[in-house]
C-alpha cells in the first residue's frame, strides 16, 4: 500500500505525486460553488444596470456608481479576507465571506432607491469579492503540480455557468413586474448563497498545506492520509512520494510580500490586475449598455447578451486543455493581445449576427484568459502569505474596475463604442508586456519550488 502516514515526507511531496482522480473533481466542484455567486454578482451588474437606467431609477452616469460600488466593496473584501484566510484557514474565510454577501444582497433586492442600492451593493461586494481568491488559493494547495492549471480551469468552467444563468434570468425577468420589478428578482436569486453555504462547508476539508505551515503537523498528516486513502480507493496503488523543496514553518505577514523575492512579483501582479480588468469587465459588464448606446433596443441587447453568455463556460474548457501544456505566462500574453484585437473588430459591428459572433469570440478569449491568470497568480507566493499576496494584488483589479465605469462613460459620448474598445485594447497590451517581460515560468513546478525561485 503506497499511502504515506508518517511525516518523513512533507505535504507537497505527497500531494504532487497523486494522479488525477474523481476526488479532485468533486472537491473542486464543491468549492467552486462559491465562485458561482461571485460571477453572478459580477455579470448581474450589466443586465440589472441597463434595466435600472431604462426604468429611470438612475441615469447612465449613475450606472458608473452602481457598478463602481460593487467593485469598491470587492476591493476591500478581497484584500482583507485574503489576509484573514491565511490566519483562520481557507474554509472558514470562504464560509464567512459568502454569508456576508448573501445578507446584503437580500437587502439590495428590496432597496427603495438608487442610493441604498449602491450602499448595499458595496457591502455585498465586500463579502463576495474574496471568493475567487480563496478558491484559487485552496485549489492550488489541494491539487498536484502537474494538473494545477487544469483544476483551476475546471473551477472556472463551473463558475462561468453563472453567466448564462444570470443573462437568461435578466432576459426572462427584467421585463416582468410580478409582485415587484423584475430586476429585484434577479438580484434576490443571487442571495441563495446562504442556502447552500452549510452544504458546501460540510464536505470541505481544510488545506493540509495550511496546517503544516502553522506547525500543526499531526492535523496535516492525518488529513493528507485520508485524502490518499480516498484517491487510492478510486485509482489503485499510488506511486511513492519523492522528496522535494519544503517551506519553513512560519506565520506570514503582509510586509513579506514587499520583501525579496516577492516584491517584484507583487509589483508585477499589481500592474497586471490594474489593467487586465479593463479588458475583462469593460466588455462583460458594459456590453448591454454599449449596445443600447448604439441604437439597439434594451430587449434585443439583453437577448444578444444572453446568446453570447451561453458560450461563457467554453472558454475555461480551452484552459483545461491548454493550461498545463504550454507555459501559462506565454498563453496569457498571446490571449491578451488577441482580446485587444478582437475588441476593435467588435466595435465596428452593427449587423446582429456579427455582433453575436465577435461577442462570442471575445467571451471565449476572456474566459480562457481568466482561467490562465487565476491559476498563475495563485502560484507565485508561499503558503504562509499566498492568500494575502493574491488577495492584495487581485484587489487592485476591483479598484480598477470601480473606475473603469467612469472612464467608459467619459469615452462613450465623444468617441463612441470604438473609443471604448481602443481603451480596452491598450490595457490588454500593457498586460501582455508586464507578464511577458517580468513573469516567471510556473508549469509543472511545485508551489514550494516556485516560491523559492
Amino acid at each position: 500500500m503506497a499511502t504515506v502516514s508518517k511525516a518523513e515526507f512533507n505535504i507537497a511531496s505527497r500531494m504532487n505525486r497523486l494522479p488525477p482522480a474523481p476526488y479532485f473533481r468533486g472537491l473542486v466542484g464543491r468549492v467552486s460553488t462559491g465562485g458561482l455567486f461571485e460571477f453572478y454578482e459580477l455579470f448581474m451588474a450589466g443586465a440589472v444596470g441597463a434595466a435600472l437606467v431604462n426604468a429611470k431609477v438612475m441615469a447612465v452616469s449613475g450606472l458608473a456608481y452602481f457598478i463602481g460600488a460593487g467593485f469598491f466593496g470587492m476591493f476591500f473584501g478581497t484584500s482583507i479576507f485574503g489576509n484573514i484566510s491565511d490566519k483562520i484557514g481557507r474554509r472558514n474565510a470562504y464560509v464567512y465571506s459568502l454569508l456576508i454577501y448573501s445578507f446584503f444582497t437580500i437587502l439590495m433586492a428590496f432597496s427603495p432607491n438608487a442610493l441604498w442600492i449602491d450602499i448595499f451593493r458595496l457591502c455585498a461586494g465586500f463579502g463576495v469579492g474574496a471568493q475567487l481568491v480563496i478558491i484559487d488559493t485552496y485549489i492550488s494547495e489541494m491539487t498536484p503540480a502537474s494538473r494545477r492549471g487544469y483544476y483551476i480551469a475546471f473551477s472556472q468552467f463551473i463558475t462561468y455557468w453563472a453567466v448564462p444563468v444570470v443573462a437568461f434570468l435578466a432576459y426572462a425577468l427584467v421585463p416582468t413586474d410580478f409582485l415587484m420589478h423584475g430586476w429585484r428578482w434577479v438580484v434576490l436569486i443571487g442571495a441563495l448563497g446562504s442556502v447552500v453555504v452549510w452544504w458546501i462547508r460540510s464536505g470541505l476539508p481544510e488545506s493540509p498545506r495550511w496546517y503544516e505551515n502553522r506547525g500543526e503537523v499531526d492535523k496535516a498528516n492525518a488529513l493528507m492520509t485520508e485524502i490518499e486513502k480516498q484517491i487510492e480507493r478510486q485509482v489503485g496503488t499510488l506511486p511513492p512520494p519523492v522528496a522535494g523543496v519544503g517551506e519553513k514553518e512560519a506565520k506570514g505577514h503582509f510586509r513579506e510580500i514587499w520583501e525579496r523575492p516577492y516584491r517584484s512579483r507583487t509589483i508585477m501582479l499589481l500592474i497586471f490586475n490594474l489593467f487586465q480588468t479593463v479588458g475583462f469587465y469593460g466588455f462583460a459588464a458594459w456590453v448591454p449598455t454599449l449596445l443600447v448606446s448604439e441604437g439597439v433596443t434594451l430587449l434585443h441587447s439583453l437577448l444578444y447578451t444572453f446568446v453570447i453568455a451561453l458560450f461563457n463556460p467554453l472558454g475555461p474548457i480551452i484552459g483545461m486543455i491548454m493550461s498545463d501544456r504550454w507555459q501559462r505566462k506565454w498563453q496569457i500574453v498571446v490571449v491578451a493581445l488577441a482580446i485587444g484585437l478582437t475588441g476593435i473588430i467588435f466595435a465596428q459591428m452593427r449587423v446582429p449576427v456579427w455582433i453575436i459572433v465577435f461577442g462570442i469570440v471575445i467571451t471565449l478569449l476572456n474566459n480562457w484568459f481568466s482561467a490562465l491568470f487565476h491559476s498563475y497568480q495563485a502560484e507565485l507566493y508561499p503558503t504562509r502569505i499566498r492568500a494575502t499576496g493574491v488577495g492584495f494584488t487581485y484587489s487592485w483589479s476591483r479598484l480598477s474596475s470601480a473606475f473603469v465605469g467612469f472612464i467608459i462613460v467619459a469615452l462613450l459620448k465623444p468617441f463612441g463604442i470604438t473609443g471604448v474598445f481602443v481603451f480596452i485594447s491598450f490595457a490588454m497590451l500593457v498586460v501582455a508586456v508586464v507578464i511577458g517581460g517580468f513573469g516567471p515560468n510556473t508549469n509543472r513546478r511545485s508551489l514550494e519550488e516556485i516560491s523559492s525561485l
